[in-house]
């Protein structure tokens, strides 16, 4: 079930954005027209995503530089080894709507 999380103005193009959505914490990052979700928890060392920046490799974590991608959640730069969730986006009209329920993968 898809639950609203912000507005789409409330979304700067590659900007990480820290929601909570049904108590679960979750990162979102427009990019390219795109809003992409993932929970909001680096799998090395279980700090928030949303505090690092997106780079060529994904989102960056900011302690140790792991790398997430948006559509998969896999880590693409080490130290992580394990995918973050990754959560159906639907945006209606302003509203941002997300799935935390229901992850994209089997992170």
């Amino acid at each position: 079930m898809s639950t609203r999380a912000c507005s789409l103005a409330d979304l700067d193009d590659g900007k990480p954005f820290p929601v909570e959505v049904d108590g679960e914490p979750v990162v979102l990052v427009r990019t390219g027209g795109q809003v992409h979700a993932l929970r909001d928890e680096c799998t090395h060392a279980e700090v928030s995503l949303s505090e690092g920046e997106l780079s060529r490799k994904g989102l960056e974590c900011w302690l140790h530089g792991s790398c997430f991608d948006l559509r998969t959640g896999a880590p693409s730069a080490p130290p992580a080894t394990e995918p973050v969730p990754v959560y159906p986006v639907t945006v209606d009209g302003d509203d941002v709507l997300v799935d935390v329920t229901t992850p994209l993968n089997r992170a």
